[in-house]
């Protein structure tokens, strides 16, 4: 893994070009730097190609066995059988829902956030919640994968009872990850929030009132396929699994398939590339049908989407509208940079973690020459969610996509900070905005939170 310092945008297009025809391994850029993986006989290679001031400007994050090594610790550590222990420490390779409020150190040592976990274990967990808090809490789908999955979704939110009002669309904030398969913070991050916000209902004030006011639709995945790829075959695979035109590479990057300025005719690009975007907008199977759930939510199901966090990694920015260009202006451009800084202040005030706000062409075409077919922008745009964010997590590089496991709980905890920040300012947006509303719907009969529950699913 190596860092590359760029100076100026000729230096920029260089480098991407020898990228691509040598399809190398772009992790991440920003405007001075690029972090790309790559096998140690090539780099001689690479350096050849490159103009004389790139030749020097790299170097190394980690090393070959540095690199191995943080793969191997990525994965769960295997649980040794322990010997009979008392009753208060025997549920230690369980998970147990501790209801606790979000502000609460609760989940810190629950075992479900102390490792990364495959789908086949977050799948039933979820299932378990939706199980155990019914009052708030539904299994949803939200498409189907290549290999024909079901894209698992958690639709978190407490529906008013009383029949004689008249039915408004139900305001939901949509937070979705695992766009690039080996992301797995952004998965892990996702769980922790949606955990949050389920155990906390009836006993924190403000997630109880933010979940009567908006439905939380949390997708932990939207490339299922791709991560059980990574945990199965490759760790650092990034794509989906679908067919190319070439047989020996599969997949597309989703994020660069979705339909608004998708822009892969003016880009061809071969279909080994990381960054392959497919040969025509929504060719990928999960972007379409992601999509095409979200449309007939709004057309069909009296939904109204108002907030979008579309979770990645690494480099700790908060990027809004557009990522095609950053020739166009979005509509609400100010409200966009407003929110974006509360959102890094909730962050901050947290962990003390800085995370930089700026429109997504600027951080995600620092190196790359097109965010055209990006999720964020086709959600604000078609979608018109007034308050959309894509969000780059931990860390700065030190350790990119192979983030340890020890990053999982303060991950999810400066997010969620990052989250009841939004939650409180759209509600404060909807009540300025509407005269009618008295603050917050009050359920009738809301249920109690259910107490001394033991349920468990064996890891």
């Amino acid at each position: 893994m190596l860092r590359f310092n760029i100076s100026n945008s000729d230096e920029a297009s260089q480098l991407s070009k020898v990228a691509g025809y040598m399809f190398l391994d772009v992790w991440e850029s920003r405007d001075d730097w690029v972090d790309i993986r790559m096998a140690k006989d090539t780099l001689p290679h690479v350096l050849k190609a490159l103009p004389t001031s790139l030749r020097d400007a790299h170097t190394p994050l980690m090393l070959e066995k540095e690199l191995a090594q943080a793969i191997y610790d990525t994965y769960p550590t295997p649980r040794k059988a322990n010997p009979p222990m008392p009753e208060q420490h025997s549920q230690r390779n369980k998970f147990t829902p501790k209801l606790s409020s979000p502000a609460s150190a609760g989940l810190e040592n629950n075992v479900f956030f102390q490792d990364y976990q495959p789908f086949s274990v977050i799948r039933p967990w979820m299932r378990l919640l939706s199980s155990l808090f019914t009052s708030h809490v539904r299994l949803i789908s939200v498409g189907t994968t290549f290999e024909g999955r079901d894209i698992p979704a958690l639709r978190v939110g407490v529906h008013p009872t009383n029949d004689n009002e008249p039915s408004q669309p139900r305001k939901t904030i949509l937070i979705t990850a695992g766009l690039h398969a080996r992301e797995w913070i952004s998965t892990s991050t996702i769980n922790y929030i949606a955990y949050s916000l389920i155990s906390s209902y009836g006993k924190s004030a403000e997630v109880t009132r933010m979940l009567e006011a908006f439905d939380f639709v949390f997708v932990p995945t939207i490339n299922p396929d791709g991560y059980v790829y990574t945990w199965e075959t490759d760790r650092l695979w990034r794509k989906n699994r679908q067919s190319t035109p070439l047989r020996y590479c599969h997949g597309l990057d989703l994020d660069r398939n979705f339909g608004y300025e998708w822009d892969g005719d003016k880009r061809p690009e071969n279909p080994c590339s990381e960054s392959y975007g497919g040969q025509s907008a929504f060719e990928a199977t999960e972007a379409r049908s992601f999509a095409d759930w979200a449309r007939n939510e709004t057309e069909n199901n009296n939904v109204e989407f108002i907030g979008l966090l579309d979770l990645h990694s690494y480099s700790q920015q908060i990027l809004y509208p557009y990522a095609f260009s950053c020739d166009a202006t979005p509509p609400s451009l100010e409200n966009l940079e407003e929110l974006a800084a509360g959102l890094s202040k909730a962050i901050r005030v947290n962990s003390g973690h800085v995370f930089q706000t700026r429109q997504a062409c600027e951080g995600n075409v620092a190196f790359f020459e097109t965010g055209g077919g990006s999720a964020l922008d086709w959600f604000y745009h078609e979608l018109k969610i007034k308050f959309a964010y894509q969000i780059k997590l931990r860390d700065r590089g030190t350790y990119g996509f192979l983030l340890p496991r020890e990053h999982i709980v303060p991950s999810g905890r400066e997010m969620l900070e990052a989250v009841m920040y939004l939650g409180k300012h759209l509600l404060n947006e909807f009540e300025a905005l509407d005269d009618r509303t008295q603050g917050p719907r009050v359920v009738k009969g809301m249920p109690e939170v259910p107490k001394g529950t033991q349920a468990f699913v064996e890891l």
